[in-house]
């Protein structure tokens, strides 16, 4: 049986005249047809109804997110942390703190370094000190702060909604009317511990039960305060101290103002409206000029750890006063 053979086809002239050549693009009449009103060939009434779906895509699409996002904000209170303590990122030991700080463009220093005879060379010192203090002076530069503030002491904590005041104004010679001792050579350098939310203290109140670590100079005050007042042993005492033999040799005496320590009434930190955290003004009274001292200072309770590197619980800083 022989296999068939293919068809052929001869294609004429004339043929290929009948075939239509493809019509050439043109994008302006792609963009708008005028022969046939269209853009981008959909009618009018076509690109209504496209715009009809994503605007209730896109419509319905943000109520769903604004009703995921107001759903969620319901969980949360304004001024009660969402994490706290362990939870938190913070953790529950807190850090300390020192002012003044150096000028910004030395912000990795912790150098404190000036010239006591020279106004025009410590006013960057005492004006930084201004500006940190100036909350503590005028009650309105801080929200919700002015009626709610209540004298506060050991055996009258502030009632619920209510504020410590911190009276910075009658610690001389740490005050802006005597240039916190800087001219003297004689400088006050203020503390401050972080705010935690919701972590309470736990105070070193038993003079017979304190960590040998601790300076025997604040064990000494800790022993008087227990003979004397000891409705003021819920405190988180403070001590600074010269970092090496040397340092301590250098340092001089040092005073603490309005007492050694941040008194207990003041925590647990809360939030409130208008809260303050405490302070204590360190005067260092006679430090040996022209040289550089290293200073490390403490904050002491049972639950506040110690560590350099981490800087929690203690802070360094030097002085170089010429």
């Amino acid at each position: 049986m022989s296999k068939p053979q293919p068809m052929s086809k001869s294609f004429t002239d004339e043929d290929m005249g009948n075939i239509r050549k493809p019509r050439p693009f043109h994008l302006g009449q792609f963009l708008y047809n005028s022969e046939t009103g269209t853009v981008m060939n959909r009618d009018r009434a076509s690109w209504a109804k496209i715009g009809i779906f994503y605007v209730a895509f896109y419509g319905v699409l943000g109520a769903l997110v604004a009703i995921c996002m107001w759903a969620f904000f319901q969980t949360l209170d304004p001024r009660i942390p969402k994490w706290t303590l362990d939870e938190s990122i913070i953790g529950t030991n807190p850090g300390l703190g020192f002012r003044p700080l150096p000028p910004m463009d030395n912000v990795e220093s912790t150098l404190i370094w000036y010239k006591g005879t020279q106004h025009e060379n410590y006013k960057h010192w005492t004006d930084s000190l201004d500006d940190f203090l100036a909350v503590y002076k005028v009650p309105g530069l801080t929200p919700g702060r002015g009626q709610n503030i209540y004298n506060c002491d050991y055996n009258q904590p502030p009632p619920k909604g209510q504020v410590c005041d911190v009276d910075i104004k009658s610690w001389t010679p740490c005050t802006k009317e005597n240039n916190y001792s800087y001219h003297k050579s004689a400088p006050c350098i203020f503390l401050k511990l972080n705010k935690i939310y919701g972590w309470i203290p736990e105070y070193y109140n038993d003079s017979r039960d304190l960590p040998e670590s601790m300076p025997l100079s604040l064990k000494t005050y800790i022993g008087e305060v227990e003979k004397t007042q000891p409705h003021k042993l819920n405190t988180i005492w403070v001590s600074c101290e010269g970092e090496n033999p040397a340092d301590q040799e250098n340092i001089g005496a040092v005073n603490y103002l309005p007492v050694r320590g941040f008194p207990g009434y003041f925590y647990p930190y809360q939030n409130s409206e208008g809260y303050l955290s405490p302070l204590v003004a360190v005067h260092f009274q006679r430090p040996r000029r022209g040289i550089i001292i290293n200073v490390e200072c403490k904050a002491w309770a049972r639950n506040i750890i110690h560590d350099r590197k981490e800087r929690i619980g203690s802070v360094h800083y030097e002085l170089l006063i010429d």
